[in-house]
């Protein structure tokens, strides 16, 4: 048998009981939405099954949306709308190609925030004045991916970039 050093053998028992709590938190919302139905399913039932949401946006229908998010180790953000009258109207998970397509340059970061949810991570960089916003999803069956987003110092979008996920353990490589 090798011999592995304790902090590795540490190390790696963490590293696999995070993807183990990964793995069961994909599954518990999957179970949860089976859950909801709309039309039926109240906005008890969603906090019920997801707690407190991260936020919640208004609607113009004087409905609201609750924002369930899963950053910064998770792959997915789910928009939750409830009616005026309090009965679920959908569920969606924001983190697709196609809402990654409709960020466009010149919109201000409060927009976007609205569009995708919390990101995984911010990072500022102050020679060029730009700041990076990254959101990690998932590109089926096993691709981790990073969507970043590119602001000025205005916090209005100046480009976008998609990518894999480099902290990803598909792409961490396993030679010396």
């Amino acid at each position: 048998m090798p011999f592995f050093p304790a902090a590795l053998r540490h190390r790696a028992a963490g590293f696999a009981a995070a993807l183990l709590g990964l793995a069961l938190l994909a599954g518990c919302d999957a179970q949860r939405i089976a859950e909801l139905q709309p039309g039926q399913s109240t906005e008890a039932d969603v906090r019920d099954r997801f707690g407190l949401p991260e936020n919640t946006w208004p609607e113009p229908d004087g409905g609201h949306t609750l924002e369930y998010n899963r950053q910064p180790a998770g792959s997915e953000n789910f928009m939750i709308t409830i009616a005026a009258d309090g009965t679920l109207v959908a569920v969606r998970q924001v983190l697709t190609q196609e809402n990654f397509a409709r960020v466009q340059a010149g919109m201000s970061m409060a927009q976007v925030r609205r569009l995708l949810g919390k990101p995984a991570k911010t990072t500022h960089f102050a020679l060029s004045g730009e700041t990076q916003v990254d959101w990690r999803y998932l590109v089926q069956p096993d691709t981790r991916m990073l969507f970043t987003v590119v602001t000025g110092n205005d916090g209005r979008v100046l480009r976008t970039q998609n990518g894999p996920d480099l902290n990803a353990v598909q792409n961490q490589g396993g030679g010396r």
